[in-house]
């Protein structure tokens, strides 16, 4: 059974889920979602012999949200896993993550190898630094319409969302998954011009398979305290560029995993499709070539459970098989 408690690590307090025993697993949620979101996941890893912690990261749910935008920088991200683990009783552990979360995955493999066994990344690739700061290429790129940059503007985005957030979240969760697109077109996610950016998602007279009203419900919950949390991570995108230059062109170097819907919008970014062929070039240690999940949107985990617990339970055993063989245990 799932058990909940909040912990202080790196100078936060955070909420956390954990359920199971074994070696340690860190379940990382994207945007805008809570720990809630890998409740397909806890179990099953459990039954396969992990101990799996998924916290609400920095400014989500009950978990502390500091005011100041620079307080949620990779460093600081990063820095919870590791305060995480450690307040766990581990020195390492395997780190799985979705949407930003594969984000912060990636880059505790890249900045702490020593204490990551294995890393998992769904929807979004290793972001490896590119030679421009991200915000500053977008907004030259889409006339500042792509969703990055709206999400830059102080207190625009944030009272959009929270004027309705249930409605809010409903839209996002549709208008990011396979349902939404039938024909398998993705489009850009571009806001229209002097509109938000909900002017332009369905809002769904129901909801799609894999999403029901009492998840909605708890997500909904989780969000009380508002989006300038969750929002402030896309404001240090510019600066967590700055920051990351001495990890310029560095690999991820533990066991790794990236899956992926065929519908996702974030694959389609420009780019990425070329950046997901070359990935068994910049991860030496890529276990198998990226997973792709048909008919599958952004919401991998929650559309496609059981083909993602087969895929990470199968990586998670076979790093857990080379670790022990390597320590002269099997």
């Amino acid at each position: 059974m799932v058990a909940q408690r909040m912990v202080d690590v790196n100078g936060v307090r955070l909420e956390i889920a954990e359920q199971g025993e074994g070696p340690l697993v860190v379940l990382l949620h994207g945007f805008p979602e809570s720990w809630h979101s890998w409740h397909h996941q806890i179990g099953a890893l459990a039954d396969a012999g992990f101990r799996v912690v998924a916290p609400n990261q920095r400014g989500y749910g009950r978990s502390e949200h500091p005011e100041a935008v620079d307080a949620y920088t990779v460093f600081h991200l990063v820095g919870d896993v590791v305060g995480l683990i450690q307040e766990s009783g581990e020195r390492q552990a395997y780190v799985v993550g979705h949407d930003w979360g594969a984000v912060i995955a990636w880059h505790t493999a890249l900045l702490r190898p020593d204490m990551v066994l294995g890393v998992a990344g769904l929807s979004v690739p290793p972001p490896f630094r590119g030679p421009y700061p991200p915000l500053a290429v977008t907004q030259e790129r889409f006339g500042g319409r792509f969703y990055w940059n709206y999400f830059d503007r102080p207190g625009v985005a944030d009272a959009e969302f929270g004027a309705d957030t249930r409605t809010t979240l409903r839209k996002f969760l549709y208008s990011a998954s396979a349902a939404a697109s039938p024909s398998g077109e993705i489009m850009q996610p571009l806001v229209p011009s002097g509109q938000g950016w909900l002017a332009s998602m369905e809002d769904p007279e129901a909801l799609p398979d894999w999403l029901t009203e009492e998840a909605l419900d708890a997500l909904t919950e989780s969000f009380a305290g508002g989006f300038t949390g969750p929002l402030n991570w896309y404001r240090n995108l510019d600066r967590n560029w700055e920051l990351t230059a001495p990890w310029h062109n560095a690999v991820v170097t533990p066991p790794a995993l990236y899956m992926y819907g065929d519908r996702d919008l974030v694959p389609a970014f420009p780019g990425a499709a070329e950046l997901i062929a070359q990935l068994p070039e910049f991860m030496p240690n890529l276990v198998r070539k990226p997973v792709e999940l048909a008919d599958c949107g952004h919401w991998t985990q929650q559309e496609r459970p059981d083909e993602v617990n087969a895929a990470l339970i199968d990586f998670l055993k076979t790093c857990d098989q080379t670790a022990a063989g390597e320590q002269g245990i099997l």
